[in-house]
This record gives structure tokens, C-alpha cells and sequence, in this order.
């Protein structure tokens, strides 16, 4: 493992340092060239070395890229009327709000300002709803962090079980709930960052619900990107894996007769 991570450095550092080489040089030439008729003004206090990025691929958040991606796609195939959003992303209300009206609640509004984006502040643990009275809700990404105190909150120890007790109440017979959470084979704390919870922790927080669909981000990029439903093992191996939850609240059963 440790020669592992020495490739791993070593790697990282030379990419840098030939990078670092090929800046003086480059920059002379570009300055020479742009004498053959001038179109951008190169000042010295401009420059801005960017050595890291001449890679053969794109590196990006496999968290946020990859569960921004599930929950769009859920909403694209769900379509409902008006979607509610807890904290999650910029990325993906600013995005899905371009075909889904979304209501944005956020304990740190952002002001977006955008067409049909309504934007909100609210504590999680205290949702300005009516018991099961929202049929379309997302979570992503948030509920580890509450009563941490790191966005200014509170400390709580179990202020993630007050706002997954919050979610519970709101959602509407029927109605869907997206979350997502850090997952690894065992939970633990992350101060002042974020819990990281086992799959049977989310699955007791919301044992009212019923679980329709399950995707994993591994934590190796060579595990896959959303691999649906993941075996246990796969599981067991995480340490900062992400899991994506679809839950429905059941609906109460017709009782016959029951209208006369």
C-alpha cells in the first residue's frame, strides 16, 4: 500500500513539475506571437499558472456529478407538478428548475434568482409544512451535516434524526423521497465535516417508507460510477462511498365500505 501511494505522488509531482517547465516557454511564445497583431492585452499581473490540469482525462466530484445526475433523472422521469428541495445542490435545483418548478428551502438561502426557482430559509428541523402534504421532496447530501454546528447550526448529536423525523412528517402518501448520504461498511464522525452512516442506518432512519430504488457512488472510480442496487460486499468496502435513496411513503389501504 505504501509503495502504492509513493507511485501515486510521485506521479502527481512530475506531472507538475513538467508542467512548471513548460510555462516560461509557453508564455514567451504566446508574448511573441501576439506582437504579430495585438488582440488581448497580456499583463504580468494577470498571469494565473495553472500547472494541474493538462490531464488525458477530466477529474470531477463523483459525489456531487454523479447524485446531481440520479435525482435529474429521477425528476425527468417522475415529472411532478412542483418539487421541494432541502438544501441540496446549487448545481441540480438551478439545472432541474428549467423543467420542473422547484420550491428551494436552505438554511443559507443563495439567492439564485432564477425563473421558476422559489427560494426560501428554513431549519430542517423545523419544516414550515403540514403533516404528508408534500409529494415530491429531495435531501441530498445534507442531513450528515446537521447538528455538527459547521454551517453555523446548532450542535446536536442526533440533530440528523430530528430532520429525517422532519422529512417522514412531510412527505404525502405517495409521495417520493430523494436522499442521499456519505455510506462506508462502518459508520462514524467526521467533525466538524459530516457523519458517514452505514446502508441499514438510512434504511432504519426511514423504516416508514418503502425503498424503490438504491444506487451506490463507489469510492473507486473502477467500481463504476451509479451502480444500482450494489452487493453487500461492494458495501462493506466503502469508506466514503455515496448512497442515493428513492423512497415512497405507502399509501393507507381502501378499506371497503368505508365511504358509505
Amino acid at each position: 500500500m505504501a509503495v502504492t501511494l509513493l507511485r501515486r505522488i510521485f506521479k502527481k509531482t512530475s506531472g507538475y513539475l513538467r508542467q512548471a517547465a513548460l510555462f516560461l516557454p509557453q508564455l514567451l511564445a504566446l508574448k511573441r506571437g501576439g506582437r504579430k497583431g495585438v488582440r488581448f492585452a497580456l499583463h504580468m499581473g494577470d498571469i494565473k499558472a495553472c500547472l494541474v490540469d493538462a490531464t488525458a482525462t477530466t477529474g470531477f466530484d463523483r459525489h456531487y456529478v454523479f447524485h446531481c445526475a440520479w435525482a435529474a433523472r429521477v425528476l425527468a422521469r417522475t415529472r411532478p407538478v412542483e418539487h421541494t428541495d432541502i438544501s441540496s445542490s446549487l448545481y441540480f435545483v438551478s439545472g432541474t428548475s428549467a423543467f420542473v418548478p422547484i420550491r428551494f428551502l436552505d438554511y443559507r438561502p443563495a439567492n439564485l434568482g432564477l425563473c421558476g426557482l422559489r427560494e426560501e430559509a428554513v431549519d430542517i428541523k423545523k419544516l414550515p409544512f403540514p403533516n404528508g402534504s408534500v409529494l415530491s421532496l429531495s435531501c441530498m447530501h445534507v442531513v450528515e451535516h446537521i447538528g455538527l454546528g459547521r454551517y453555523g447550526d446548532p450542535l446536536d448529536y442526533d440533530g440528523d434524526l430530528i430532520a429525517c423525523a422532519e422529512l417522514r412528517r412531510v412527505i404525502a402518501p405517495g409521495g417520493r423521497l430523494l436522499i442521499v448520504v456519505p455510506l462506508a461498511g462502518q459508520p462514524r464522525i467526521a467533525f466538524n465535516a459530516h457523519r458517514i452512516y452505514a446502508f441499514d442506518q438510512v434504511i432504519q432512519m426511514f423504516d416508514e417508507l418503502l425503498l424503490e430504488e438504491f444506487f451506490l457512488i463507489p469510492d473507486r472510480e473502477r467500481d463504476g460510477g451509479l451502480v444500482a442496487s450494489p452487493s453487500a460486499e461492494l458495501l462493506a468496502r466503502q469508506r466514503y462511498g455515496c448512497g442515493c435513496f428513492l423512497f415512497r411513503k405507502p399509501e393507507p389501504p381502501i378499506i371497503a365500505g368505508a365511504d358509505r
